[in-house]
């Protein structure tokens, strides 16, 4: 059945291409509906996705939270991920400065360029350090919940596990609910991705409808130059792989085939979660673990994005004939390292954060007009790479606590949170 399904996403991608390039071809009167129409398809996918979002991040990060068995391993898985997180993003953010620099995209940029105070529409003021930290607490976690923000569902549901601990007896047959609704929610997930082959033929559809091939040309420098840094990225990503995990890594690719796909077809991680999610359950890493890792990798470890923003900021001062020393170069990336990790809850974040950076450093933020255009092709390429950090970040901590058991076939729906035998309740944290 995996094997049918990357089949049917495949199949998707190319029919998807043939049919939109014939609407944008024969049909240029009418391609902006045709779009319109088809993308609705792969809208509603992305609903179903939002809908299962919220609880399946919960009810796995309790179950898995409250399986640990203590606070102090909490911690220290804790301080292990975020110490990934921020040595990936570092690596991520000088790979695309020295490539950006090496390939000089922006170096006699043969379009017109935007007039230096011309507007880009971007809520620049969504984004503040102090607007983020206040982000980070949820102020009813019905809302958090409603509004699909990860990060604070990560944070009450942290809360919630340790107050779990705190009364073992009494949590018992919370904890037990918790598991089954896991279970029912991995079931719903199921079916839902069912559709995700669908979806994709719609994505690719209304987004080649829209546009066009030929769009990439008009910056066709900049794009390639742009994925010829990702794959590097990839193959960065994959040494780092097989030294830490072994020749077994190589098992993990071949799982995520199917969400590295979905993300890369819809530009949106958030699509891939759930496949992800199972891939790394099926690859042997606990569901303690991957159930913490992951949705916080999702804030913080967007190894795709970090890339794109030092790209694309020199790229920027590159077609302005900005000179931009090292030191500067240097505190630029500094900036986007932390300005990144802010992004939680603001739309289209990696433009955001990069117009907020661009004025930092007297660079015209109308530059990123050049490249909204084709925002949307080079988010596939950021959205994959963000499934391949992830789910490396995954499992290399799962290795690192010696959780990264055996590979075992498995459904999304044969999931069990905290690696529990069905209807078994075990004793509680801290107990």
């Amino acid at each position: 059945m995996s094997n049918r399904f990357t089949q049917y996403i495949l199949g998707a991608m190319v029919l998807g291409i043939i049919m939109g390039s014939a609407i944008y071809n024969f049909l240029p009167d009418t391609r902006a509906e045709w779009a319109s129409a088809i993308n609705l398809i792969a809208m509603m996918f992305l609903r179903l996705i939002k809908m299962i979002i919220a609880p399946l991040v919960f009810a796995t990060l309790v179950g898995g939270i409250a399986h640990m068995g203590s606070g102090a391993k909490l911690g220290r898985i804790f301080a292990k991920t975020m110490g990934w997180f921020i040595s990936a993003s570092f690596v991520s953010l000088m790979l695309g400065l020295i490539m950006v620099n090496l390939l000089q995209p922006g170096a006699n940029f043969p379009g017109t360029l935007p007039a230096a105070g011309q507007s880009t529409g971007l809520p620049v003021s969504a984004f503040s350090i102090e607007k983020f930290l206040t982000h980070l607490i949820p102020t009813s976690i019905a809302d958090a919940m409603a509004q699909n923000e990860i990060l604070q569902i990560v944070i009450f549901a942290v809360f919630f596990s340790v107050a779990m601990g705190a009364l073992p007896e009494r949590s018992k047959p919370i904890l037990a609910l918790i598991d089954d609704i896991s279970h029912i929610m991995l079931k719903v997930t199921s079916y839902v991705m069912l559709f995700a082959p669908l979806a994709v033929w719609a994505a690719i559809t209304a987004t080649v409808a829209k546009n066009g091939l030929l769009v990439l040309w008009k910056l066709v420098v900049f794009m390639g130059g742009f994925y010829l840094s990702l794959f590097l990225l990839w193959g960065i990503l994959v040494i780092v792989g097989f030294i830490v995990i072994g020749p077994r890594y190589s098992h993990l690719l071949r799982l995520i085939r199917e969400p590295l796909m979905i993300a890369f077809s819809t530009a949106s991680s958030e699509a891939a979660y759930p496949k992800t999610l199972e891939g790394l359950n099926r690859f042997g890493a606990s569901s303690r673990i991957s159930s913490f890792v992951l949705p916080l990798g999702y804030s913080f470890n967007l190894d795709g994005t970090m890339m794109y923003c030092t790209f694309a900021s020199i790229f920027i001062a590159q077609s302005y004939h900005i000179d931009m020393p090292l030191g500067t170069q240097l505190a630029l990336l500094a900036t986007l390292m932390i300005t990144s990790k802010g992004v939680a809850g603001v739309p289209r974040a990696s433009l955001v954060v990069i117009a907020s950076t661009l004025a930092q450093f007297n660079i015209p933020e109308a530059g990123l007009l050049m490249i909204m255009g084709i925002d949307t092709f080079l988010d596939m390429g950021r959205s994959a790479t963000n499934v391949i950090g992830n789910t490396l970040a995954t499992s290399v901590v799962a290795k690192w606590e010696g959780e990264l058991g055996p590979e075992h076939a498995m459904g999304a729906s044969d999931v069990v949170p905290g690696d529990m035998v069905p209807g078994e309740v075990p004793a509680m944290a801290g107990h």
